[in-house]
């Protein structure tokens, strides 16, 4: 029998994870946790790192029980009401939760660490730790909607790949966390951000970049397509890994551009990050070929900063000049970068490599890869038509990415669902414009119309697609080989955020080509770095493919030197009275930047005026 993969990847709709190869931690592997006396004090449970709340779990000093009580009750009195797909008065971070879930789950982690303790039996450093979900990662027997109600009753039946290993580490799940209206916008406006509630959370995976910095949990799964893990932990002052596609399992997401799609931790610091990240990296053959692609066993991803006044000594680190930025939201090249940047931004960036090289880098500007240049970069926004199926044109990405759509039954399983009685009449017309299609000379959207586009891309031109890829892929890696380069540090947002709904653009100034660390397979990661009108300026490393151990222990020995940045705490929300739930925030404009791919195709040919 011939198998497709198509047949053994997972589908629109949540909660498709097959196969999970879960571990627990050795005793050997908790070494590098802090002895107990060497923590230092939190003014509140909820305000330790993981690596400290592990140690003290270890130790008995407190429960995962106490532990969960107490974010719940933070959630209880800051979050707000759950789901509301919208502004619902507070943090908004979690649009629904399950309390008794989490209590039995805290309970049972208890007991782990009470054998632990006993008996010495093994459990992971994650065992007890309460998190939150995004809300299109499946966890069994709630809801996943993607941001937006038409989506209700989208219950997963199982457990994503990510979520069943967090599980078996004894994580407690708190959660679906909120995230951007069919996680397309990189902006983010359902929740309050955790410095200021009238700013930009950014998007899409918002409610998981609120919700460890607002202390509503200890970390959080997020997925990013294109700027959904980057740009909430950016403004919102989180620390953050978007690993290599193929990194972690992708099955059980519920899908916007498969290939691009990436799950990947939003934590307070680098080490909580990495340990989420540990947790849930490997190869998943059933649910998610694309892993197989990953190094197995996968390079172990560090939990530890280096010791020594220069632990960076030997990386070099480039700032690409040719990474162009969107001034509100138009694209401006030709234009060092940085000469770009808010004033207050560009004053912490400089500072910020002043610190990289004291910590013993070397940090250069160098040309990079000017993704405007059609012959270093044939895929990218590229005019050129590769084929016309079923009446529209067929550019390189749109190849690849209508293709894998295809293979995952993008559009037929969200049919299906359509198909099923759940969701409402109106539900239904939704989805049959987001996932649907209106061919040339049809009056109205239809799943077929999708599924004919999507199925229709002759071998050869995706293949052809694929090429363009990777000669994009080879560009880009000899630009940082040409320059001695190991990684690069930029800035995603480099401006002082807007507000939820106000006129000015949410991010004034940020990378133009925010989705090519996606494009390229690229894992980048997100940390603060200072501070900018009481609100979070972070910044970024970015590097080659499964470069995820190099750039996150540079992240973690930077934050090691430098605590002040990740250990900010913001001020509780005021609760006034009169503070009103909003069924809808003020829409984004027309022209701001999308996490879809093949939406930002289009809006990058128009801004380069193709």
């Amino acid at each position: 029998m011939r198998i497709s993969r198509r047949s053994l990847l997972g589908t629109a709709v949540a909660g498709s994870a097959l196969a999970v190869v879960p571990g627990t931690a050795s005793a050997a592997d908790t070494a590098f946790l802090p002895p107990v006396d060497q923590i230092p004090h939190r003014p509140r449970l909820v305000d330790y790192e993981i690596v400290e709340l592990a140690a003290l779990l270890r130790a008995g000093k407190t429960s995962s029980v106490e532990l969960t009580r107490a974010y719940l009750a933070r959630i209880a009195k800051f979050n707000g009401p759950f789901e509301v797909y919208g502004d619902n008065g507070l943090y908004n971070a979690f649009v629904r939760i399950d309390e008794a879930a989490a209590l039995a789950a805290a309970r049972a982690a208890d007991e782990r660490l009470a054998g632990h303790r006993r008996r010495g039996e093994a459990v992971s450093p994650l065992c007890g730790i309460p998190m939150g979900i995004k809300d299109t990662i499946g966890v069994k027997g709630m809801m996943a909607q993607d941001g937006t109600p038409a989506f209700a009753g989208n219950r997963a039946l199982r457990d994503a790949t990510a979520v069943a290993r967090l599980r078996a580490a004894g994580v407690v799940p708190l959660g679906m966390t909120i995230c951007s209206e069919f996680s397309d916008s990189v902006i983010g406006t359902f929740s309050g951000n955790a410095w200021d509630l009238d700013r930009v959370p950014g998007g899409s995976s918002q409610g998981s970049g609120v919700a460890p910095v607002a202390r509503l949990a200890a970390a959080c799964l997020g997925e990013e397509t294109g700027g959904s893990i980057i740009c909430p932990a950016a403004v919102n002052g989180a620390t953050a890994i978007k690993p290599s596609p193929g990194t972690v399992s992708a099955a059980g997401l519920m899908p916007l551009a498969p290939g691009y799609d990436i799950i990947g931790p939003i934590a307070r610091s680098a080490r909580d990050s990495a340990l989420v990240l540990s947790a849930i990296l490997g190869p998943d053959l059933v649910g998610d070929p694309q892993t197989l692609a990953a190094p197995n066993p996968f390079p172990a991803i560090p939990f530890v900063p280096r010791v020594g006044k220069k632990p960076l000594q030997g990386l070099t680190i480039g700032i690409p000049q040719t990474d162009w930025m969107y001034v509100n939201y138009e694209l401006k090249p030709g234009i060092a970068p940085q000469s770009l940047y808010g004033a207050e931004h560009r004053q912490v960036f400089t500072r910020l490599a002043e610190q990289l090289r004291a910590l013993g880098a070397r940090v250069i500007e160098f040309p990079g890869l000017d993704i405007t240049d059609p012959k270093l970069n044939p895929y990218v926004g590229s005019t050129d038509v590769l084929a016309t199926v079923d009446g529209s044109p067929v550019s390189p990405s749109g190849a690849v990415i209508h293709s894998n759509k295809y293979e995952v039954r993008y559009a037929e399983a969200v049919a299906q669902f359509c198909a099923s009685g759940i969701p409402s009449a109106e539900a239904v017309a939704a989805l049959t414009a987001v996932y649907g299609r209106r061919a040339p000379g049809e009056t109205a959207p239809s799943f077929a119309s999708a599924d004919r586009l999507l199925g229709g891309i002759p071998g050869s031109v995706r293949y052809e697609g694929e090429q363009r890829r990777r000669t994009l892929i080879a560009n880009y890696t000899k630009a940082l080989a040409d320059a001695g380069v190991d990684f690069m540090l930029v800035m995603t947002v480099a401006d002082v955020i807007g507000r939820r709904a106000g006129p000015e653009p949410g991010f004034p100034v940020m990378r133009a080509f925010y989705q090519v660390p996606n494009v390229l397979g690229w894992p980048m990661v997100s940390f603060p770095a200072g501070f900018a009108r009481g609100l979070p300026v972070s910044a970024q490393f970015w590097g080659p493919r499964f470069s995820e151990p190099a750039i996150v222990q540079a992240m973690i020995d930077y934050q090691a030197h430098h605590p002040e940045h990740h250990t900010a705490t913001p001020p509780d929300p005021a609760l006034p009275a009169n503070r009103k739930v909003i069924p809808k925030p003020a829409p984004l404009p027309p022209n701001a930047p999308t996490n879809d791919p093949v939406r930002g195709d289009e809006a990058i040919r128009k801004a380069m005026g193709r």
